[in-house]
């Protein structure tokens, strides 16, 4: 087969054709750029090739978008149920992705959405400092991706395992799940700030439904079904709240089709900083074990190539943008790895794909106006469920890891966790102040470095 050379179109060139070649040069401008150097002449044979670019294009535009819907429910549940817009949350996490495939020179399968690690914290900075001192907050949080990313390339990932071992991100992982348990109950019966906000029975009813169907679908559905039943919990639960009458979809239709997200500027808090850096570690921890879990569907080792430094760095870039733009950190997903298995296709250009969608569905007015018709107890019954499994996720590193708590240091350093996190203990340092997660990190890491080994005492 004779090669083929690109040249751009001159007018004098086209003059100088035939007029058939007039033509097409003027009906298909891609045509006129397929010349052989040998012969001068065209090879209509191959668009051909175009078209199968083409349309191997659109498999992988089709295959993001199936990616993008299985994230989407757990994605879009974290801004519902801080408060954040769920468009900045969808735009966050498209332009982290993008960033990560660029960190990573798109070797890595990996999206990247909203993490549930931070529902609790941001919950409490919104109401302390406000929404744009917790924005500057998460921003900071991003850069203790960047210390274990230089830790890593520095010592190795067993430096990282000493300084943060199952006993301490087990008990911390507990906490994230269980200091919101109190929010879920009240949400669930259709409470706000003590007030009951929607009717009482209403509320259980509607709740005790969406926690129902989530639950079967989590436990008897297909493999498919199995990566999405937040998606199809919400989706059961708004349509029993249709029907029940508790839906207001006057919002919806007077939505614009087009809607830019409304962006708040950040405020410089070192207070909020301070408070949302130690909760960065059990993300940081989760993103080491995502990328491992992907190498071992894909059959690959992205600890080596492109390295653990590189996805830490990319996913730290992702988690500051989306601070700074008003959404929710960004962390790898579970339910991504496993469509992956699924489908047996780990291209990352999918991913790609799969973020430029969710960039385009953040501009579309009428789509996050149906997200915030949800009724609360709808998320309610979604949260009962899903708190209790991060809380079950700290109890399974410890299981998993074999920590043995009849040891004293182990029991001490599990049992104040627990104690601090769940009853919201407060370390004021002058204008600073440690709280919850952040606290319960900070305490972890301390108590383990501190207290002798075993072999040692």
């Amino acid at each position: 087969m004779e090669s083929v050379g690109l040249y751009s179109i001159s007018p004098a060139f086209i003059l100088q054709q035939t007029d058939v070649a007039f033509q097409t040069a003027y009906l298909c401008p891609t045509y006129v750029f397929l010349r052989s150097p040998s012969t001068n002449q065209y090879n209509p044979c191959r668009l051909n090739r175009l078209k199968e670019d083409g349309m191997n294009q659109l498999k992988l535009a089709v295959s993001g978008a199936q990616i993008l819907f299985v994230a989407f429910g757990a994605m879009v549940l974290v801004p519902l149920l801080t408060g954040l817009n769920p468009a900045l949350a969808l735009l966050g996490a498209g332009l982290g992705t993008l960033l990560f495939q660029i960190t990573t020179k798109r070797k890595v399968p990996i999206f990247l959405g909203s993490s549930f690690a931070f529902i609790a914290p941001i919950i409490y900075s919104v109401g302390e400092w406000g929404l744009p001192s917790t924005m500057f907050g998460l921003f900071a949080a991003g850069f203790m991706y960047f210390v274990f990313a230089a830790l890593i390339r520095w010592r190795g990932l067993a430096a990282v395992h000493k300084l943060l071992p199952p006993v301490v991100t087990g008990p911390v992982i507990m906490v994230i799940g269980l200091s919101v348990a109190v929010a879920a109950s009240s949400m669930a019966m259709g409470q706000a700030d003590g007030k009951q906000v929607i009717d009482y029975t209403d509320s259980l009813i509607l709740s005790g439904f969406t926690f129902a169907v989530t639950a079967i679908v989590s436990v008897f559905g297909s493999r498919m079904m199995k990566l999405i039943p937040i998606l199809i919990g919400v989706a059961s639960g708004y349509v029993l709240a249709l029907l029940m009458g508790l839906v207001d979809t006057t919002s919806i239709a007077h939505a614009p089709w087009f809607a830019v997200p409304h962006f708040e500027t950040p405020q410089v808090n070192w207070q909020a900083a301070l408070f949302m850096l130690p909760v960065a570690v059990a993300p940081a921890i989760e993103h080491i074990g995502g990328i491992m879990a992907i190498g071992n569907v894909t059959g690959k080792d992205y600890t080596k190539d492109p390295g653990l430094d590189k996805t830490l760095a990319g996913d730290g870039l992702g988690v500051c943008v989306a601070g700074l733009i008003g959404g929710p950190p960004v962390t790898t997903y579970g339910e991504v790895t496993g469509a992956v298995m699924i489908t047996k296709n780990s291209n990352p250009v999918i991913m790609t794909w799969a973020a430029v969608f969710a960039v385009c569905m953040a501009f579309f007015g009428k789509f996050n106006a149906f997200l915030a018709s949800i009724p609360m107890p709808v998320m309610g019954g979604i949260m009962l469920l899903l708190f209790g499994t991060i809380a079950s996720l700290g109890i399974k590193t410890l299981i998993d890891a074999k920590v043995d708590l009849m040891l004293p240091k182990n029991l001490v350093i599990v049992s104040s966790v627990l104690t601090t996190g769940i009853g919201g203990m407060t370390l004021k340092l002058g204008s600073f102040s440690f709280v919850g997660v952040g606290l319960c990190a900070v305490l972890a890491i301390v108590l383990n470095s501190l207290l002798p080994d075993p072999k040692e005492s």
